[in-house]
């Protein structure tokens, strides 16, 4: 492992110590400096020191980006990220839940549901609400995208309506 890397917290579990240890591996065959492998992933190098310092899970698409950066097989890193997500801890808590803003795939899902039985978010129905890390991303509200379509035509016509009169003074001028 690079001389560079900070050593990982004591209260580390296994599982998320190997995970990160690989990524580390892996990262470091790549020759890339952070900044450099920021760029190849399209994962800040602020992202990838947050990661690879075991501060927070990398989401699985930016496992998968290095390890095609790397050459490696994505599956099988990808089905360790899922062991070491499942074991990540929480807010430093050494809890078992994932961080804010991990989703799991569906096979994750059923195990963490199995493993769990009743959840204490049960409310007065006995219907568990789905924990935030699992609903995925947030669409823009109604407002924004109709600004942003707004905002798209106009900038198009515009445009249009330039080079319409570019082409009309070119006309004009023979």
């Amino acid at each position: 492992m690079s001389a560079a890397w900070r050593p990982l917290p004591e209260a580390l579990p296994p599982e998320v110590r190997h995970f990160v240890e690989q990524l580390r591996l892996l990262k470091d065959r790549t020759g890339l400096s952070l900044i450099a492998l920021g760029k190849e992933t399209a994962y800040s190098k602020s992202s990838w020191q947050r990661y690879l310092n075991a501060q927070q899970p990398p989401p699985r698409q930016a496992v998968a980006a290095l390890c095609k950066v790397a050459g490696e097989d994505g599956e099988r890193f990808c089905a360790r990220w899922e062991v070491a997500v499942r074991a990540w801890p929480r807010g430093g808590a050494g809890g078992t839940e994932p961080a804010p803003g991990v989703v799991l795939s569906k096979a994750a899902k059923t195990s963490r549901a199995g493993k769990a039985g009743k959840t204490s978010r049960a409310g007065k129905t006995g219907k568990s609400a789905p924990p935030a890390w699992s609903r995925g991303p947030r669409r823009p509200s109604r407002a924004r995208s109709a600004w942003t379509w707004r905002s798209t035509a106009a900038v198009t016509t515009l445009l249009v309506l330039a080079a319409l009169f570019e082409g009309l003074l070119r006309f004009l001028m023979r």
